[in-house]
């Protein structure tokens, strides 16, 4: 059962400042993800009516709706039709699959990946040489948050600091075009990195992990193919866990 509901809600201060740090609808998450962590929310709990969550946490129900979305496709929360929403026990029965792939009005998970590969891989080859070093230390700093997030099971901070890693490649690539169109596709692109959390056994993130750093020696080593080949079997790889093949 849920807990003092009243406790959830934060001073509008400290509300403000958080929600002023990042995009409303990501804040709300980490903000949800942290009463699961703590106890608030546990295991089995049903989450409020987004109408009264939402007036509760101070946000508009749109920025609710994003933030339960992202939620339940990386496994913390479940939907469950004509019931409602519950939070999940990491490892539980329940928690054995993927959620539903949210843009299958429009694009496939498959077709998703597959554009993954094709187009992280160029713009890893293009990238290849133009790093700065800060942006290469930034890319390790990325890596390592990963790592220390996933042992702490802060899968939000997880998949963000798996977001920059992605996104700074594709700031140093040097067709303008493939740029732009990466910015067009993220959100898909995000999801596909996001989709596989809830299965993701350790070995297979330990694995993500090494691959990350070998795609920043390639790049450091101003290696196009290299970085293509280690962009492209890192994304693959990615796939398979979520039982795809592209």
């Amino acid at each position: 059962m849920l807990r003092q509901l009243g406790c959830l809600a934060l001073g509008s201060e400290r509300m403000e400042r958080m929600l002023n740090r990042t995009l409303v609808p990501q804040s709300a998450a980490r903000l949800i993800q942290d009463m699961i962590q703590n106890g608030e929310l546990a295991a089995g709990d049903k989450i409020p009516s987004q109408r009264e969550f939402s007036t509760k946490l101070g946000i508009s129900r749109a920025s609710l709706r994003e933030a339960l979305l992202t939620l339940e496709t990386l496994g913390l929360i479940k939907t469950e039709a004509g019931r409602g929403t519950f939070v999940v026990a990491r490892g539980s029965a329940t928690n054995s699959g993927m959620a539903p792939w949210r843009y299958s009005d429009s694009y496939s998970v498959f077709d998703v990946f597959q554009t993954r590969i094709m187009l992280e891989g160029s713009i890893a080859a293009l990238a290849a040489g133009r790093l700065t070093g800060n942006q290469l230390q930034a890319m390790e700093a990325a890596t390592k948050q990963m790592e220390v997030c996933w042992a702490k099971q802060d899968l939000l901070a997880n998949v963000e600091a798996d977001l920059e890693f992605h996104a700074i490649i594709a700031s140093a690539c040097s067709n303008s075009m493939m740029r732009a169109l990466y910015q067009v596709v993220r959100e898909q692109l995000t999801e596909t990195q996001r989709q596989p959390i809830p299965i993701t056994e350790p070995a297979r993130m330990e694995a993500s992990i090494a691959e990350h750093r070998r795609i920043i020696w390639a790049l450091r080593e101003n290696d196009p193919i290299r970085a293509r080949q280690e962009m492209e079997s890192h994304v693959l790889n990615t796939a398979r866990c979520a039982g795809l093949n592209p």
